[in-house]
């Protein structure tokens, strides 16, 4: 069956929010939603990041069948400048759903990054880009043995987390999250207030305080 590509009017996020976006560590995201927009922590960028520097944009979804890379090729198409293409590959490290011609080719087009449930190939060339982050679940040299089975642009569960088109995608050095388009105003608002907190907390810390003072920690028997 062809690869199914479902038409979508997503809201664009303004450059100012994405900013606002960057600037929130992926461990404050899974404390203030305790852990659930947090995908599994074995999907990891193929090189650090740069520190204090992160990958933010709004997502473009494929699901591919097992060992078919079809739909990643719809939707690098499709994908417009400054998305991330997310890619629920079923966590199959088997074959490859992406190398250096597919991501070239989305890095040319200005597409942010892409992050996928799955292997890609061709890693010393996709790691030595410094400024189109790729976060893989693994790799391998196999290639992949089909191109026309999944779908584009439908709802997908990325590493245990579901991803639908539009939503948030926040990636560091920690990690992964998936904001739900719908919750993102108002979980950037939470996000933002822990981070003030924190930074309170770090003050009172450097003045002497206590742990167990500043944590209002009950006290100990």
């Amino acid at each position: 069956m062809p690869t199914i590509v479902h038409a979508v009017r997503n809201k664009a996020v303004s450059p100012k929010t994405l900013a606002a976006w960057a600037r929130i560590p992926v461990t404050i995201m899974s404390d203030i939603t305790s852990g659930r927009v947090i995908a599994d922590p074995r999907i990891r960028p193929l090189r650090p990041l740069a520190l204090g520097t992160r990958l933010v944009g709004q997502a473009v979804t494929a699901w591919c069948e097992r060992s078919d890379f079809g739909p990643v090729l719809h939707a690098i198409d499709l994908a417009a400048p400054g998305t991330i293409v997310t890619v629920d590959a079923g966590g199959c490290l088997q074959t490859a759903y992406c190398g250096e011609i597919l991501c070239g080719t989305a890095r040319r087009k200005g597409i942010a990054g892409l992050v996928i449930n799955g292997a890609v190939r061709d890693i010393d060339t996709i790691a030595s880009w410094d400024d189109f982050p790729v976060f893989a679940l693994g790799n391998t040299a196999k290639g992949p043995l089909a191109k026309e089975r999944g779908t584009v642009n439908g709802e997908i569960v990325f590493g245990g987390v579901t991803a639908r088109p539009g939503d948030i995608v926040l990636g560091d050095n920690d990690g992964l999250a998936i904001i739900p388009a719908k919750e993102a105003q108002t979980l950037l608002a939470q996000a933002e207030e822990r981070l003030g907190m924190e930074e309170e907390w770090t003050s009172e810390l450097a003045k002497g305080r206590s742990l167990v003072d500043v944590f209002s920690v009950p006290a100990a028997v």
